[in-house]
């Protein structure tokens, strides 16, 4: 295992009613709120008219219609919100791309040139707005870390950011905020959730024997508890479980001690640039493809103890049946979820593989990989995914 730095930095206010307390975190850092959401679904479930009455004396500036991939332009607007009415706190309610959105929102005002500056050099990034955060949806973790992922259409790329003074000062976490959120965003989110998990559980660092077990135990909670969210919306059991798994799988927990770079989340980056699907669609049509590409002689131990214990699969004389039988459960379950597992069921064909395969290999780094990938290897595996 590596050396490691851990820091749980966030206030995470988990549970019913957790929201009344609202006022007095803002209060904290000031009486100037930026309030930024997305579509308007919060305004429809009733979240909204809670969250502004809480903020009666507060002064409110709105920021809304932020994207399910939200792009730069609407960093920039925020930007200009924040700037122009003496922002002290932004308060993001929504799910991961809210968040994103105001992390990058909130450290781009300070910054004096262009926001996408910070996207593409993080190292730019130095004072930022504090950020507080009502979580609606189970996905990825953005309320607890220090990650943000912001598209630039014209571009076609879609890069990730990150800086520990992103990381939100305080999260409110209310399970039952969760229960209006559609079939097809629940298992895209816990897609999202597990793909976090699995790039951190499939990693070079062989001794992390902690952090690997962790990894397992939230991988079986969301295969639990999925369905049963997916057949009972209001089963607040499994939406607390979900919820929880969500920030525990990317702040930094299963990560401590390892290196390397991530695989399938570069990869559908791309994906996402150029065809603006949801995110947590992509990695779950990626990663069984992938997981295929890369079994071999020095893999096929790791998918063992993936079928063994999170699948409760039993030890066989062939590892290679268990490995091939573990990853075949994982296709199957994203599937059972309801989710489309091939690209041409989304009116995607191979006419942009080329430019997505090399761009994924410069910007995600897969060199470093669990298992180096090239250009070509990129390819093969979204040809996979037809």
């Amino acid at each position: 295992m590596n050396n490691f730095i851990f820091n749980a930095y966030t206030e995470m206010l988990f549970g019913k009613g957790q929201i009344e307390r609202l006022p007095e975190v803002l209060k904290r850092y000031g009486k100037s709120v930026l309030l930024t959401y997305g579509g308007g679904s919060i305004k429809r479930n009733g979240i909204y008219n809670k969250v502004k009455e809480l903020l009666k004396d507060f002064n409110v500036v709105e920021l809304s219609g932020i994207e399910p991939n939200p792009r730069i332009e609407t960093v920039r607007h925020g930007v200009e919100l924040s700037r122009e009415n003496k922002v002290d706190v932004i308060l993001a309610v929504g799910g991961g791309s809210t968040i994103d959105c105001s992390k990058v929102i909130a450290a781009a005002h300070y910054y004096e040139k262009d926001a996408w500056d910070i996207v593409t050099t993080p190292s730019k990034i130095d004072k930022v707005l504090p950020i507080v955060t009502v979580l609606t949806m189970a996905a990825t973790g953005s309320e607890m870390n220090k990650n943000a992922v912001i598209s630039n259409m014209k571009t076609k790329e879609k890069l990730g950011t990150a800086s520990t003074k992103m990381i939100p000062k305080a999260s409110f976490l209310d399970p039952e905020y969760t229960y209006s959120v559609p079939k097809i965003q629940t298992a895209a989110g816990c897609a999202d959730i597990m793909s976090h998990i699995f790039e951190a559980y499939f990693n070079k660092t062989k001794d992390a024997f902690v952090q690997d077990r962790f990894a397992e135990g939230l991988l079986e909670t969301c295969i639990k508890y999925c369905p049963i969210a997916l057949k009972e919306p209001e089963n607040y059991e499994a939406r607390a479980n979900i919820m929880w798994a969500s920030s525990m799988a990317l702040n930094g927990l299963l990560g401590s001690g390892k290196g390397g770079a991530w695989t399938c989340h570069p990869i559908e980056h791309e994906l996402s640039a150029f065809y603006d699907i949801t995110h947590g669609i992509g990695l779950a049509i990626l990663t069984p493809r992938w997981m295929r590409y890369i079994l071999s002689e020095k893999t096929v131990n790791k998918f063992v103890d993936y079928g063994i214990n999170v699948w409760n699969l039993k030890l066989e004389e062939d590892k290679f049946e268990l490995a091939r039988k573990a990853i075949d459960k994982t296709e199957e379950f994203f599937k059972m979820c309801g989710i489309p597992m091939t690209l041409s069921e989304l009116q995607i064909d191979n006419t942009n593989f080329e430019e997505m395969a090399r761009a994924a290999v410069i910007h995600g780094n897969l060199n470093e990989a669990y298992v180096a990938l090239n250009k070509d290897d990129v390819y093969k595996i979204l040809e996979m995914c037809i």
